[in-house]
């Protein structure tokens, strides 16, 4: 194998493949990039048996990407990517000598590597489904900025670690919760699934994978299978293991009415819950206390040990109801933070009973905090 190749192309591939490397991994192969080079492309492949992310580069065979010999090996990821990164050269050199030796060269540089045999890696075939879901690149971003920040970091709810994707006819709702609160996406598909599918995926692969997908990319094609699901876009290929369980039935904790709901500016709600919250003592739940009158929302937090703070804002509401109820700043914040809209609209149900989120703006997404007790 020997080819040379433009810097930035080589980088840029390499950046996204290494995701799947993981230092921790019992089969020291997976350490590596495999290279494979033939008919005119070179592709990378990395995996941690958890995700493998694979990509290629076409070459014309012009400045940017000359093939002299074809071959494939498995190059130590760290070190290659460290390499390519700190050579200050515009195009890099890569060959092959001695069937396991790797000389990586430029003008000024030459390193010398040992790899390994392509013949030790796991063969991976990221197949395809012939019953695709495509779904617009922008908006599957969309989809898992407004969830994955709702599901569990506990292993002991392993189900609840994913976001459940529904896909019934041309519609998909995705939902993630952690058991403290619930983000909803609803959004319709420009074509309907061939199949209908309920399945989970780990949020921390699906953030993976919206990481290194480019503002270049268009569409992001869905291939599901029993115990994985493929992403393709481009040249790229994402694949990641599904998680087993059934995911419970969120709509449950939804309520269907409201006592009251309060109408107010986005920005201006969350920067009174951020100021509020830094007198509580307890970062982790930072229990803020919401109140309303006639035509104020009271927010309040206090500790013994630091002090109290209190904060109005004014509100529209669609009834003389009023409420009092606590909650936790953070996970409100969290859940805020996912509109884009310029209002929101908060809907009470009770004392004890789940705060909804939700925006005229922007119909298709839901978000659910539960209150929490202090007393």
């Amino acid at each position: 194998m020997k080819f040379t190749i433009k810097k930035d192309l080589l980088l840029d591939a390499l950046n996204k493949v290494s995701r799947a490397i993981s230092t921790k991994n019992l089969i020291p192969v997976l350490a590596g990039i495999k290279f494979e080079l033939k008919k005119k492309k070179l592709t990378l492949t990395a995996s941690d048996n958890d995700i493998t992310i694979q990509t290629s580069i076409e070459s014309n065979n012009d400045e940017n990407f000359k093939i002299e010999n074809e071959g494939s090996i498995i190059i130590q990821g760290k070190y290659i990517l460290d390499i390519v990164r700190k050579l200050p050269d515009k195009y890099i050199n890569i060959e092959v000598v001695d069937e396991l030796k790797i000389l990586i060269y430029t003008e000024n540089s030459e390193f010398n590597l040992n790899g390994i045999s392509e013949s030790e890696y796991p063969n991976i075939g990221l197949e395809e489904s012939k019953k695709k879901v495509n779904v617009n690149a922008s908006v599957f971003k969309t989809i898992v900025n407004q969830t994955a920040f709702a599901s569990s970091n506990e292993e002991s709810k392993l189900v609840l670690t994913g976001i459940n994707f529904n896909i019934v006819g041309d519609v998909l709702e995705c939902n993630s919760t952690d058991s403290y609160r619930l983000a909803r996406k609803v959004v319709k598909l420009d074509k309907e699934s061939e199949e209908n599918y309920n399945i989970v995926i780990p949020s921390h692969n699906i953030v993976e994978f919206c990481k290194i997908l480019s503002d270049d990319d268009e569409i992001v094609e869905l291939h599901i299978f029993n115990n994985k699901i493929l992403f393709k876009t481009g040249n790229l290929k994402f694949e990641s293991r599904l998680i087993n369980g059934t995911y419970p039935n969120t709509s449950n904790l939804l309520p269907d009415d409201s006592l009251l709901v309060v109408s107010t500016k986005l920005a201006d709600f969350y920067d009174v819950i951020d100021r509020v919250s830094i007198l509580t003592s307890d970062k982790e739940k930072n229990i803020v206390t919401l109140e309303t009158t006639d035509d104020w929302l009271i927010l309040r937090s206090s500790s013994a040990e630091i002090g109290r703070v209190e904060e109005k804002m004014p509100i529209i509401k669609n009834n003389s109801e009023n409420i009092k109820i606590s909650f936790s700043a953070k996970y409100m914040m969290e859940a805020l933070k996912s509109f884009s809209t310029e209002t929101v609209d908060i809907h009470f149900v009770g004392e004890i009973k789940p705060i909804l989120i939700k925006s005229s703006e922007d119909t298709t997404l839901t978000q659910l905090v539960l209150p929490i007790r202090t007393y």
